[in-house]
């Protein structure tokens, strides 16, 4: 693992509890979120469902959180196999966030852009603009430059309307969706109008070994 631990970083622990846990608080204790869903394999359920059951304790929260997920093959059969679990309680137009566990650091401010900024479209994609030149490669020499004033980078959480990013999931099975890197594709490809959010440099992503002392530190 690129943060040279030997359990997933999700569940690493710092205060006594799991990193997912960071973002599970402000998700769980955002007045406007109703339902919570967590993709989680199996043998680690019986672990989290404890963690859970303190932050509802802590914060006097109930009924948020609606249950488990089972993974998929890859990340984006995750999301799907949770979207189909979320609309056994969730409307078509209702609106769905999707998280990374190794974004600890998301804020209530941003979940609150994010459901402003969706208002007349059918979804929101937090962004970043790109701080250095940018080069278009073949893997050994540069081809093109690119304009960095028109490339952004995307950040979780990403905001959908439920029906509309579910049917843009369907679609791509069984094997098209397999070939999905970010949650936003899905929504591009099926000509949802995606609006671009002001995005948040403290909500990184805990990726290598440098990101998770980070973290800790901070």
């Amino acid at each position: 693992m690129r943060t040279g631990t030997d359990i997933p970083k999700q569940y690493i622990e710092v205060d006594g509890k799991p990193m997912i846990c960071f973002c599970l608080e402000t998700f769980l204790t955002h007045e406007s979120i109703e339902s919570v869903q967590i993709v989680l394999d199996k043998s680690w359920q019986k672990y989290m469902l404890y963690h859970i059951q303190l932050i509802e304790k802590q914060f006097k929260i109930l009924g948020k959180f609606r249950g488990f997920s089972n993974p998929g093959a890859n990340r984006q059969m995750s999301i799907y196999h949770a979207l189909t679990d979320i609309r056994n309680y969730a409307k078509e137009d209702d609106k769905v966030f999707i998280h990374d566990a190794a974004r600890p650091f998301v804020t209530t401010d941003q979940i609150t852009r994010c459901l402003t900024d969706i208002e007349g479209h059918d979804g929101v994609l937090p962004v970043l603009p790109v701080k250095d030149t940018m080069y278009m490669t073949n893997g050994k020499r540069i081809c093109s430059l690119l304009d960095r004033k028109y490339i952004y980078a995307g950040q979780t959480p990403e905001l959908f309307l439920l029906g509309k990013y579910y049917e843009a999931n369907k679609v791509l099975l069984p094997d098209r969706i397999l070939s999905i890197n970010g949650s936003t594709e899905p929504a591009v490809m099926a000509g949802m109008d995606i609006r671009l959010s002001e995005g948040d440099e403290g909500n990184f992503k805990v990726t290598t070994k440098q990101d998770l002392e980070l973290f800790k530190k901070l």
